[in-house]
């Protein structure tokens, strides 16, 4: 039995789904298990098992709760899907696969670390020879010696949450007031990618796939298309080799009048990985071939040119809390 527990499952319903395809495609048993510290998470009701944890921040609570979900169900890989939880799984991984046996999908602390700070990220671009937008000083943004627009976020934020673009002295002096750790930076125009990456256990790449963001809603992409672009797939491939991560991570970048800028890193599955899934680099499916004990190659072997639109569904759950499917998508 190959059983993978996917956590803060929120509303990751295309990946339960992209791992439950590739399970039954392979021909493995075993179950998908989705947990979440909310009953009304939908993607809990598309897993084989689901079950509530403890939130994030309670963290023995929620670990020794990971922990027992393990046992019960004899896991082999925890999955998790949000950058809260991604610092206190990278230092608490060791302790967990021993007293489990299930492998963490997730890399070493300092290369959380760097990822999670997006200043860290920065610095880290930097020294490595990758560009990235100008980031201001306080020295500079007190003294007035900036050009606009400029674009403000949190140093530790995620899904877009309190990120701005300035155009003003008044909006910049309100909004360095306003959000918590903020960092500054040159505003970027041109073609914005995201780039899902796939790594081995050692952090071997596996694959590279660029997808350009056509609409994004609270930070997440809405409408894309895969993109073959050779020089992303070769500087995001270098910047996998310098960083050394593991699983399925996600890249951010702009393609610029005169070069590609980094953005973001987030080690983790991105809310449309499906997409790069769906088009042939199905890292559920290599999770599963490695966790079998297969060796993996680099691959490239993945569709082009294929536009992939995201769009709201609801479901119903009965009196029960039990999803009555025969509902789904009707029109009242």
């Amino acid at each position: 039995m190959t059983n993978i527990l996917i956590l803060s499952a929120g509303r990751r319903v295309e990946l339960v789904n992209c791992f439950k395809n590739a399970r039954d495609r392979l021909g493995i048993k075993g179950q998908i298990i989705a947990a979440d510290a909310s009953e009304l998470a939908p993607a809990l009701y598309f897993a084989d098992i689901n079950e509530i944890v403890p939130r994030i921040s309670e963290n023995d609570e929620y670990i020794q709760a990971i922990i027992n979900i393990c046992h019960h169900f004899n896991v082999s890989l925890i999955v998790p899907t949000i950058d809260t939880e991604l610092i206190l799984l990278s230092e608490r991984k060791r302790e967990i696969e021993l007293e489990t046996g299930a492998k963490v999908l997730i890399s070493e602390p300092k290369v959380i670390s760097i990822c999670r700070d997006k200043r860290n990220t920065q610095v880290f671009l930097e020294e490595h020879g990758f560009k990235a937008p100008r980031l201001y000083s306080e020295e500079e943004l007190d003294a007035g010696k900036v050009e606009y627009p400029l674009f403000i976020k949190p140093r530790d934020g995620s899904s877009s949450i309190d990120a701005f673009r300035v155009d003003t002295e008044e909006e910049l002096t309100a909004f360095r007031h306003y959000i918590h750790r903020p960092m500054v930076q040159e505003f970027l125009t041109g073609e914005e990618y995201t780039v899902d990456c796939f790594l081995d256990f050692d952090s071997n790449l596996i694959s590279v796939v660029p997808r350009r963001r056509l609409a994004t809603r609270s930070g997440e992409i809405a409408k894309g298309v895969i993109v073959r672009n050779r020089p992303i797939m070769e500087s995001v491939s270098q910047l996998m080799k310098e960083l050394h991560p593991v699983g399925h991570i996600t890249v951010q970048c702009m393609k610029t009048a005169d070069d590609i800028k980094y953005i973001e890193i987030n080690p983790r599955f991105g809310g449309g990985a499906p997409m790069s899934i769906m088009a042939g680099a199905d890292s559920c499916e290599w999770l599963y071939r490695l966790l079998n004990g297969e060796k993996l190659y680099y691959s490239d072997k993945f569709r082009d040119n294929i536009t992939y639109l995201r769009f709201d569904q609801s479901i119903m759950l009965n009196e029960n809390m039990r999803r009555e499917a025969e509902y789904e998508g009707s029109i009242f």
